[in-house]
């Protein structure tokens, strides 16, 4: 078995990537169904010719770009475990970080909770185990996404609190609600045309917005003081380029006070928060 791992990490650091003594753990415990740590306990174990063909294929698809989270079909998110496959957007560490924004600025959690562009249920499945009494409604355009983020409730425990419904955006979304939280798509068309191999596997839907990237977001932004609940809060993850846009766009709609940009970790723009006025700003 160490053999087998020096060889896939070799292959793998061929190909340019980055973690690949990490990724090559990844892709030989998950065809030998064992735990990473269990590798090196079992050092001295054999592969046999049939796991080693399962895992030759696995690595040749890596090489040629398709994203690690896709070949072994889970990714863990804020300690949940997430099925995935090409239909939803990988879930990224930044939108954990979205998800511990919001879990700080609440000391009460909010009654009802609308998740636009929900996907893998990442963001719904996350909050709904970090609040229990909580409930949420969680929308996508696609069928498959909805169907993929049902079973991921379910595997999570959270099932019974999140009403899954199929709506372009808020299309077939009635009702008022204490929080509004999106990770919509915010990159640009132009840059996903030249982007790196890996995001070309991704559904285009879910991260193409526009010429400018803002074509979701402005939507969003001009419809939700319609579904917020006065004092209610919209949360968004955004391009690391479009803080002062997205700004604009908020106070634009003259329903919002206290907004705010916030950086991720990296230090880019990354979240915009603001709160459904009394009344529209004069």
């Amino acid at each position: 078995m160490s053999e087998e791992l020096r060889w896939v990490t070799e292959q793998l650091r061929q190909s340019s990537r980055e973690s690949a003594r990490l990724e090559a753990e990844l892709i030989v415990a998950h065809i030998l169904q064992k735990a990473r740590h269990e590798l090196y306990a079992h050092a001295q174990e054999l592969v046999t010719p049939a796991e080693h063909t399962q895992i030759c294929a696995l690595v040749e698809r890596r090489c040629q770009g398709e994203p690690l989270q896709y070949l072994l079909g889970y990714t863990e998110f804020h300690g949940c475990y997430l099925r995935l496959t090409p239909a939803v957007l990988i879930p990224r560490p930044e939108t954990e970080e979205l998800v511990e924004l919001i879990l700080a600025r609440y000391s009460n959690p909010p009654a009802d909770v609308l998740d636009l562009g929900t996907g893998s249920g990442a963001i719904s499945i996350a909050l709904a185990r970090a609040w229990p009494q909580s409930s949420f409604v969680a929308v996508d355009i696609s069928v498959e996404a909805l169907a993929l983020a049902r079973e991921n409730a379910v595997r999570n425990g959270v099932a019974e609190r999140i009403r899954f419904v199929w709506s372009d955006w808020f299309s077939a979304i009635s009702g008022k609600f204490d929080l509004v939280v999106s990770n919509p798509p915010y990159v640009r068309t132009e840059y996903l045309e030249r982007a790196p191999r890996e995001l070309h596997y991704e559904p285009k839907a879910a991260l193409d917005g526009g010429p400018e990237g803002l074509d979701a977001l402005a939507l969003i932004i001009q419809e939700s003081p319609t579904y917020l609940h006065a004092g209610g809060a919209l949360y968004l993850e955004i391009g690391s380029d479009q803080g002062r846009s997205v700004r604009a766009l908020l106070q634009r709609t003259r329903a919002f006070t206290e907004i705010e940009i916030y950086r991720d970790l990296a230090g880019y723009e990354r979240f915009a928060r603001a709160v459904r006025a009394t009344r529209c700003l004069s």
